[in-house]
């Protein structure tokens, strides 16, 4: 590894837009909100209209609505569009409208007499249990054990995302004290799951919750499966974590998991690309075909 020279920063933060050094998505950030450009939002024939891209946080929603789905709760049917965040579709001026924070998953709900816009994946997946009443226990304890993992995973994805994920994998060049420390916080927060899986079936207990479906794409899929960071598995020792291994391979052998994970992907194997989900049958009829599904 290397590290960069010694750097003091100046009184006062300046961007460097053309001289920042390159990454990954360095092209769309920027220190000020708000539209670059105008682009109204396309919108399908379901009530539950989403917005997103397979990234951690936007498999999240399209697990919790394939399991809603499966459970029998047809008023959760809905159309997924693909916004390309690293073309800057977030800055669109309909996305926007949105959600303010230019950040996906985005869900717009024209169920309601009033429509209504939740953005936050956490926000979004607490917005469908309650409106399906489903993935949440109804008790007030088993109901409080659930949002604490929720929140959990909420307060510390940035160390996973932002810390490790960037200073590992897209950061122009590589500094030890960043990787290390971020390393390390990924290390504990892994084991913090592990130790809790020891005793119990699924993140909350003994009941499948959204806490597990915000969880399982970040810290199972992505952590434990490889699927994220230029597969971090070896450089992390993940396979010490016997009890996270366990669930991360049953929530991923779940038929709505499965599903949701391939909608609005871009990447991988093209018959696990479902660029845009309108209806069940998209499955089917947009992937398997040794091409990925395209955006209609």
């Amino acid at each position: 590894m290397t590290d960069t020279p010694e750097y003091t920063p100046p009184e006062v933060w300046v961007w460097e837009k053309d001289n920042s050094p390159k990454w990954r998505y360095g092209n769309v950030n920027r220190p000020i909100a708000g539209a670059t450009h105008e682009k109204e939002l396309a919108r399908g024939k379901h009530p539950l209209q989403l917005y997103s891209l397979a990234t951690p946080n936007g498999v999240k929603v399209t697990i919790m609505l394939e399991e809603l789905l499966a459970a029998g709760h047809s008023g959760a049917e809905y159309d997924a569009w693909l916004i390309r965040i690293g073309e800057g579709d977030q800055f669109g001026s309909g996305f926007v409208g949105v959600n303010p924070n230019s950040k996906i998953p985005a869900l717009m709900d024209y169920s309601e007499q009033t429509p209504r816009r939740v953005f936050e994946s956490g926000a979004i997946l607490l917005y469908l249990a309650d409106k399906f009443g489903a993935f949440l226990p109804k008790d007030r304890g088993k109901r409080t054990e659930a949002l604490n993992w929720l929140f959990w995973q909420m307060g510390s994805t940035p160390y996973v995302g932002g810390g490790f994920g960037h200073f590992y994998a897209y950061a122009p060049v590589k500094i030890k004290y960043a990787i290390d420390r971020f390393a390390m916080e990924v290390k504990r927060l892994l084991d913090v799951l592990d130790r809790q899986l020891a005793d119990h079936q699924f993140i909350a207990g003994d009941e499948y919750t959204i806490a597990d479906m915000a969880i399982w794409p970040w810290y199972g899929n992505g952590m434990l499966n490889g699927a994220s960071y230029n597969d971090p598995r070896e450089f992390l020792q993940t396979h010490e974590y016997r009890n996270l291994t366990r669930w991360t391979k049953e929530i991923g052998e779940r038929a709505a998991v499965k599903r949701g994970r391939v909608v609005n992907r871009t990447s991988g194997p093209p018959e696990e690309q479902l660029h845009e989900r309108h209806d069940a049958s998209d499955f089917a009829m947009k992937t398997g075909q040794g091409r990925p599904a395209r955006a209609t």
